[in-house]
């Protein structure tokens, strides 16, 4: 009977250990309306070898697409968007849907995967990524329509413009982790991943502070409207590269009869079924914590916009030093130890934020500094190592499918998070009371509650599936005795 006409897929199972996207000694198949085990290599010329260890050409443009990117969305998206919606009378639900309302838009990537086949990756990213920037434009004009428009009624403008924007975002988004996946090699994933970041931590520190100068102390509405269209024009700037990144054709399905994607089968997967428990709750954990320590600081410690933003910065140079932290070598040690390490110094940098909030440390620069560099470290390798684990656990048949229930979890997780932290402060409100040492107040309360849901990441990260990784052990020999060695080796004079 022909496969073709809905008869029961082959199953079939060949233990290869070590064999490109293998997981636990199998190879997962994903084909239309069921899933099923197979051998690899049934099409060679149609995916890209496991075993190659170079970038393909053109993959410049990626680089330069993130970093115009970067210097366009930390605008719109991230703190002096937080402030904006600030000086406008945002509570801190309000800031909170601000801060959630693009990953949460990213469930629009499970209707919009089906069209990846037949659009392509590249146009499909670039028609939604050329939406978002219209609504750019449109942000720019919010804030100089205060002459005839009250705070109120522009805040529910920019909110209006906000939507659209994510919802383009989340749409097109879904082609952007297959595109990679099936552009950048298995074997040089991570390199990729800690080149990326790099180069979008660099752009987002560079962002950061034009905003702070841009802002300054006592920000103007005309101030915020120059801000918002210098990312537009960079948001323009970064569709010249988009444009340029090499395209390459998604994998030819397998023709074993049409029905409904497997959404079930995918998620009882267990290598994928682990991973997505653990990012669901580091999405929840981290999603309140950069909107927040904003809210915190602005409130808190009556710091203006400017220093805010400077001080907030720093996260990204900690972003920045990933590649130098970890490097190619996320490939060698693997991401679930990395995982484990990162959760594990997370819980100290929250225990860090709760003890200036509740009082017990003295608000100093220097701390916040380093909180902040620590912040933007430790989020960038978790980010790294979570996207190189997922890539490594999806089949590349029905990747796109896998990728995009992961992405739309995680990053729904990542949408109400902020929104039920937002709830939570302003039903907190302004009470407060000294226990142990320790002023409880609504940003105490917040930050041991976010601890909390970090220790279960943490708990659930020792539980992921990912044979070739190292053991945690192994992980800080790398970090603690290697790294500093190989460093020492390169400063000491050499003789002659």
């Amino acid at each position: 009977m022909n496969a073709g006409e809905g008869t029961p897929a082959r199953r079939a199972v060949e233990e290869k250990p070590g064999a490109g996207g293998s997981v636990s000694g199998k190879i997962l198949r994903f084909v239309p309306g069921r899933l099923c085990y197979a051998a690899p290599g049934s099409d060679p010329k149609k995916t890209l070898s496991a075993t190659q260890d170079k970038f393909p050409p053109g993959l410049n443009n990626a680089y330069l697409f993130a970093t115009f990117n970067a210097l366009s969305f930390q605008i719109v998206l991230n703190s002096p968007m937080v402030l904006y919606g600030k000086s406008l009378g945002a509570s801190a639900t309000v800031l909170g849907i601000i801060t959630g309302m693009m990953p949460l838009l990213v469930i629009f990537q499970i209707p919009a995967a089906q069209y990846i086949d037949r659009v392509g990756y590249r146009r499909f990213v670039y028609a939604g990524w050329g939406t978002r920037v219209s609504f750019i434009f449109g942000m720019t004009l919010v804030p100089v329509t205060g002459f005839f428009l009250n705070a109120t009624t522009r805040l529910a403008l920019l909110l209006a413009l906000l939507f659209g924007f994510n919802l383009s975002r989340g749409i097109s988004s879904c082609a952007w982790l297959p595109w990679i996946s099936q552009l950048v090699p298995p074997a040089v994933r991570g390199r990729y991943l800690a080149r990326d970041a790099a180069f979008v931590n660099l752009a987002s520190f560079v962002t950061y502070l034009l905003a702070a100068l841009c802002l300054g102390v006592d920000p103007q509405a005309w101030q915020f409207a120059v801000l918002f269209a210098f990312s537009a024009v960079m948001g323009a700037a970064s569709l010249v590269f988009l444009k340029r990144i090499p395209d390459c054709p998604p994998p030819a399905q397998e023709k074993t009869g049409k029905g409904p994607v497997p959404w079930g089968e995918i998620v009882r997967f267990p290598p994928f079924r682990k991973l997505l428990r653990t990012a669901v709750t580091w999405s929840v954990a981290y999603g309140g914590m950069t909107a927040f320590t904003v809210l915190f600081l602005k409130s808190e410690t009556a710091m203006s916009e400017r220093a805010i933003l400077g001080v907030s910065s720093v996260s990204f140079l900690g972003g920045l030093c990933s590649l130098w932290f970890l490097g190619s070598r996320l490939d060698h040690l693997g991401s679930k130890p990395v995982l484990m390490f990162s959760f594990l110094t997370w819980l100290g940098i929250i225990a860090g934020w709760g003890a200036l909030a509740g009082g017990v440390i003295e608000v100093r620069l220097g701390v916040i500094l380093g909180l902040q560099f620590l912040l933007g470290l430790f989020a960038a390798l978790v980010q790294m190592s979570h996207t190189r684990l997922v890539m490594a656990v999806s089949p590349v048949m029905g990747r796109n499918h896998f990728l995009a229930l992961y992405s739309v979890l995680s990053s729904v997780a990542l949408g109400l998070s902020p929104i039920l932290w937002g709830l939570l402060i302003d039903a907190v409100g302004p009470t407060s009371s000294r226990w142990l040492s320790v002023d409880w107040n609504r940003y105490t309360v917040f930050f041991s509650a976010t601890g909390a849901v970090m220790a279960l990441a943490l708990l659930l990260a020792t539980r992921l599936e990912e044979p070739q990784a190292v053991s945690m052990e192994d992980l800080l020999k790398e970090i603690l005795v290697q790294s500093p060695q190989r460093v020492w080796m390169k400063l000491w004079p050499r003789a002659g």
